[in-house]
């Protein structure tokens, strides 16, 4: 039995290659813990999370501190185990941001350790259900820019062979929503999907009212219109409306997911594998939306979240926003608007570790004795 003698930690910053502007905040900078499991077969796994610009350096102290020394020493393979326990660890934190993301970046280099060590990749370790997944694009549809802006790359990302894209909505008037959802509707025409993202910034009346607009524009599915703990506000939307709501970037535990699908207050599941606390309860999560009939579209990570789509069989889409180009090798394959996961061992991640070095803002070595 291989157990875990040496746990890595580094963290990096890095700036988004847009600017990104929704309805309730900017994204200042990218903050990404990056964990390195090493076992006593000298084989070693990578994980990681990310912030949007807050956050990072109390995601580091808890990896070290607390949740890295609690490794050393377990055996790498009982990873649903090791899970159970460091989130009974952190129970006064839990459930929450800091104590999922610190736990996803663990669970995400244990996973990629077990990968390596059979030789298979995650897309096939974790289910094997596809070998590709379509594209929708994000990077284009940020509320700042104008309509002309929006029009122009959702037309370009079509060209791509891209089959979607995101619009950012909650200008300050019904009005602007509806004049800019409409003119990309015009310029792409009905074949091609359009999703809009309210990033709770909506009360319940004005998530209904503006629904009305999404109907008109046929419109994909309205993702998060309102706080994320309004589990009764979401099912009264979703009773308003034929447009499908989608949730899940800011829900932090499998029972939240459990409660929205009881409800009937979500018909698309957008579970982050980082905000969740790893791929562990990623795939409950999704196994969970496929009890009911619902599909999965993750938020963000989109290099992580593509072997995870391709593992199981009700996900519909991979959200494309570029994350980790600045720190990794060889990229993400795209062809004709789908991508593809790496067939290697592991996450499928090729991490370029003198890049990590050089832009690193933390780096600590967990092991025995330390």
């Amino acid at each position: 039995m291989a157990t875990i003698t040496r746990v890595d930690l580094k963290m990096v910053d890095l700036a988004p290659k847009v600017r990104r502007v929704d309805a309730i905040q900017s994204f200042i900078s990218q903050e990404t813990p990056i964990v390195t499991v090493h076992d006593s077969d000298g084989a070693q796994g990578t994980g990681y999370s990310y912030t949007i610009g807050t956050g990072g350096p109390s995601i580091m102290a808890l990896l070290e501190h607390t949740l890295a020394p609690a490794l050393i020493g377990r055996d790498a393979d009982r990873i649903d185990g090791i899970w159970r326990d460091l989130l009974f660890t952190t129970h006064a934190t839990a459930v929450g941001a800091i104590t999922s993301l610190a736990l996803a970046a663990i669970d995400t280099a244990l996973w990629d350790l077990r990968c390596r060590k059979i030789g298979l990749p995650l897309w096939k370790a974790a289910g094997g259900s596809r070998e590709s997944v379509p594209l929708y694009t994000t990077e284009g549809g940020w509320l700042h820019l104008e309509t002309e802006q929006l029009v122009a790359d959702a037309v370009e990302m079509q060209a791509r062979g891209f089959r979607g894209a995101k619009i950012k909505i909650g200008r300050e008037h019904i009005s602007e929503d509806a004049a800019r959802l409409s003119a990309v509707r015009a310029a792409v025409g009905d074949g091609f999907e359009i999703m809009t993202d309210a990033n709770q910034g909506f009360s319940l009346s004005e998530a209904i009212r503006r629904a009305r607009v999404l109907e008109s524009n046929g419109i994909a599915w309205f993702e998060e219109p309102l706080p994320a703990d309004d589990l009764a506000g979401h099912a009264a939307l979703a009773a308003s409306t034929s447009v499908p709501i989608a949730v899940g970037e800011s829900m932090y535990s499998l029972s939240q997911f459990k409660d929205y699908l009881v409800a009937g207050a979500a018909s698309i599941v957008q579970v982050d594998v980082a905000r969740i606390g790893g791929i562990t309860p990623w795939l409950k999560t999704a196994h969970l939306a496929e009890a009911h009939n619902v599909t999965v579209c993750p938020h963000f990570l989109m290099e992580l979240h593509l072997p995870l789509v391709c593992a199981i069989p009700n996900a519909k889409w991979l959200e494309y926003i570029p994350q980790l180009d600045l720190i990794t090798g060889a990229k993400m394959r795209i062809e004709d608007g789908r991508a593809f996961p790496s067939g290697e061992p592991g996450l499928g991640i090729d991490w370029d570790w003198d890049q990590i070095a050089a832009r690193a803002t933390y780096d600590r070595v967990i092991a025995r004795g330390e």
